[in-house]
């Protein structure tokens, strides 16, 4: 029997499937879109070769990994009904990573989260039907929380139907683990709602730029439109994967739903740039929050240019609302449970921004090698 993993090409996905692999000796199936079983294993490779060299993961694939080439978004994920039928009778549990990380569109956060999640969520009443379900972990967000200001969330207050919500991904996360809950009453359940993940606290790597390019660019000003002391919760990815991975495979664990945040210990702004001044030899910006307005109303009106004026623009729009929101999501759960805390940003923002900015917001993908002979059939 194995995992139902979904999203193990996306950034978390990947660090989770790393994580129960090397860790925990699990079995995977994994969903790939792709054309062919060549593309499938090729686009697994790019995922995780973060993690592993290639002979690693290559015996993974052999002994432990089962690909199902097929589309979160269609029905029965567009695999054959011998396939389906496989992948219900091979999975005993269920990781749901996958979602549509796009803040500006509605109508892939409403296919992808929503459509896709109900597709995943038939998949876990199918196998229950047929042998039991060991445990549904749905991946959400802190962002279900909706507006704030000046917080600290607990898990048990974050969902509030009458709060409004930043933007159609967090709107769509929260509709989903409320499917999760009315769909699947009596499979023990865990959610996992990770706040601002932002790079991997053992080495500057990473394949995840968008938040990145932000940082970049706000490390780049003189005078920044916040107040130094506002709070902004980062986490690092290997503290989530771990936790998704170690709270997932655990008979019991001891809450249903879990910040994967830093929670009180988040750093401020002044804290975090002053970490990236000294790293560098250079003077920390000024702090002026009276110009936040001025500043946000910029980012608006330049988000519509074209190039790359208007693309760094838009990224901006998408996340101030994140970080001026001065809002904390308490972690003391995880961190019990764990017996340990995410690692504080500043103390490996720096080689994560210069990594960045050196190979201009891109990974360096390493081929499948020829001396490999092709992909397994």
């Amino acid at each position: 029997m194995a995992i139902f993993l979904t999203g193990s090409t996306g950034y978390i996905g990947a660090h989770v499937a790393a994580n129960l692999l090397r860790d925990h000796g699990a079995a995977l199936n994994v969903l790939v879109r792709a054309r062919d079983v060549t593309e499938a294993e090729a686009r697994l490779w790019q995922a995780l070769q973060l993690h592993f060299d290639f002979p690693q993961f290559y015996e993974f694939l052999q002994t432990r990994i089962r690909v199902f080439r097929g589309d979160l978004t269609e029905p029965g994920f567009g695999l054959s009904r011998d396939e389906y039928d496989r992948l219900v009778h091979t999975t005993d549990s269920v990781i749901h990573c996958a979602a549509s990380l796009n803040r500006k569109s509605e109508k892939s956060c409403l296919n992808v989260n929503l459509r896709g999640t109900l597709e995943v969520l038939t998949l876990a009443r199918n196998a229950e039907h047929y042998h039991g379900m060991r445990r549904f972990s749905q991946v959400s967000t802190v962002a279900v929380a909706g507006k704030r200001q000046n917080e600290v969330v607990g898990e048990d207050r974050s969902i509030d139907w009458e709060r409004s919500d930043y933007d159609p991904y967090a709107r769509t996360k929260k509709f989903c683990e409320h499917m999760m809950r009315v769909l699947l009453p009596e499979t023990p359940k865990t959610i996992f709602r990770p706040s601002i993940v932002l790079g991997d606290s053992r080495y500057a790597e990473t394949t995840q730029f968008e938040m990145v390019k932000a940082f970049v660019f706000l490390a780049g000003l003189p005078v920044l439109p916040f107040r130094p002391t506002d709070k902004i919760d980062i986490v690092n990815v290997d503290f989530v994967a771990e936790a998704i991975a170690t709270l997932h495979q655990k008979e019991r664990p001891e809450h249903d739903t879990y910040h994967l945040s830093s929670g009180i210990g988040s750093q401020t702004f002044r804290d975090i740039t002053r970490a990236l001044a000294a790293a560098q030899n250079k003077r920390a910006p000024v702090f002026v929050p009276v110009a936040e307005r001025p500043f946000s109303g910029s980012v608006n009106f330049l988000a519509n240019r074209q190039g790359k004026i208007g693309k760094g623009a838009s990224l901006m729009k998408v996340f101030m609302p994140y970080l001026v929101w001065n809002t904390v999501f308490d972690n003391r759960r995880v961190t019990r449970e764990l017996g340990k805390k995410p690692v504080p940003f500043s103390e490996y923002c720096y080689p994560l921004l210069k990594f960045s900015s050196e190979n201009d917001f891109s990974y360096r993908y390493r081929p499948w090698p020829a001396a490999a002979g092709g992909t397994a059939a």
